[in-house]
């Protein structure tokens, strides 16, 4: 039962390295959102927080499909990307990280916003008559004092990415060792027979990974919350 073949080993290794990749890439654009929907109004605003969220509503398999539209091989985007740039993500792990960082992005950018906007902004004010710039201000003040939010919304979207499905099947394939992820392992096997072990195999490895990332989310949270107040 616990007997982890080198195949499913190298679909966990790939779900975690998809799910890192995917995780580092859409941390910063989603801080830079995350700071603009809750600091500044202008307009448009309220579609732009619709785009962000939109993946949460629609089916995951329209999301891949628009993926390969826009980013295959001949889509829309992905044709110049290919032919100028010599850069493919269909049917490539760097598309399934593309795909699961999609697919993730409203879960990351939601605590992050709360977090900022529970941030007093009378304290980035004092910052500013101090003569701070406004980026010395944000990585100064507000970053250190919503960094618990930024955690929570890096592990949750880790975790969602781990576990995403739908549009990566659909965007790049299932592949073995190049794009078959946990979640893809795990189809494959319950459709063949005599499979379900394995397949309970990998679903008790992706319940372990989504624990392990929920706890150190907690204690990274707390320990960041501790310093903020000093504590």
């Amino acid at each position: 039962m616990l007997d982890i073949t080198a195949t499913e080993w190298t679909a966990i290794r790939l779900s975690l390295r998809v799910a890192t990749v995917a995780t580092v890439i859409a941390t910063p654009l989603g801080i830079g959102l995350a700071w603009l929907l809750a600091r500044r109004n202008f307009w448009g605003k309220s579609l732009l927080d619709a785009l962000i969220h939109l993946p949460l509503v629609l089916p995951p398999v329209v999301t891949g499909y628009l993926l390969l539209l826009t980013l295959g091989r001949r889509g829309l985007v992905g044709a110049w990307l290919a032919d100028h740039l010599g850069i493919v993500f269909a049917f490539r792990w760097t598309g399934a990280a593309l795909a699961c960082g999609v697919m993730s992005f409203p879960l990351l950018v939601r605590p992050m916003r709360l977090s900022i906007e529970a941030v007093d902004q009378r304290l980035e004010q004092a910052a500013e008559t101090l003569g701070a710039a406004p980026w010395r201000v944000f990585l100064s003040v507000t970053l250190p004092l919503s960094l618990p939010g930024v955690l929570a919304g890096m592990v949750l979207g880790f975790a969602k990415a781990i576990g995403e499905f739908g549009a990566t099947i659909t965007f790049v394939s299932n592949i073995p060792g190049e794009t078959q992820t946990i979640s893809s392992a795990i189809y494959s096997l319950i459709q063949t027979p005599d499979g379900d072990v394995a397949a309970l195999r990998l679903v008790l490895v992706s319940v372990v990974i989504a624990v392990a990332a929920l706890v150190g989310s907690e204690w990274f949270a707390r320990r960041a919350t501790e310093r903020v107040h000093g504590n």
